[in-house]
């Protein structure tokens, strides 16, 4: 049994239908259990918001909302894992570490070490700085 979480960028290929991603997905046992974390919602959910705002006519308008739409569909149906107690302790202890990552990076990592889960990103050069931290890359 293992939680598999998706940072941003495989978020976004889930909701792209990308091959190897969804490959993987459909392999993983019924006791394995998917999630994201708050931290990628917001990028998500935060990126469209202003695409939605500032589209400069209709066509564009909508194709934001579309956007917008499928991006709230898709956190209704899939768990999401908060920043709480214990991410902002793993959090807080990796910053004095000095780990050269972006902050939400480092949030997305805090709460997967907080649950013991195994991050699945693309970005293997900068998670792979975090002790500890078990990372697979599911677009290869």
């Amino acid at each position: 049994m293992s939680l598999y979480v998706l940072d941003t960028d495989i978020v976004g290929f889930v909701q792209q239908a990308h091959p190897s991603v969804l490959q993987h997905l459909r392999t993983l046992s019924s006791t394995d259990t998917v999630a994201t974390t708050i931290v990628t919602m917001e990028e998500d959910i935060g990126g469209w918001l202003p695409a939605c705002r500032r589209a400069q006519n209709g066509a564009a308008r909508m194709q934001a909302y579309v956007r917008l739409h499928k991006a709230l569909l898709f956190y209704q149906r899939i768990a999401w894992l908060p920043f709480n107690d214990a991410a902002a302790t793993i959090f807080d202890r990796l910053r004095t570490r000095k780990l050269r990552l972006g902050t939400n990076d480092l949030c997305i990592a805090a709460i997967t070490l907080s649950v013991s889960g195994v991050l699945v990103t693309r970005n293997r050069r900068d998670f792979q700085r975090i002790p500890d931290l078990s990372i697979q890359d599911w677009t290869m």
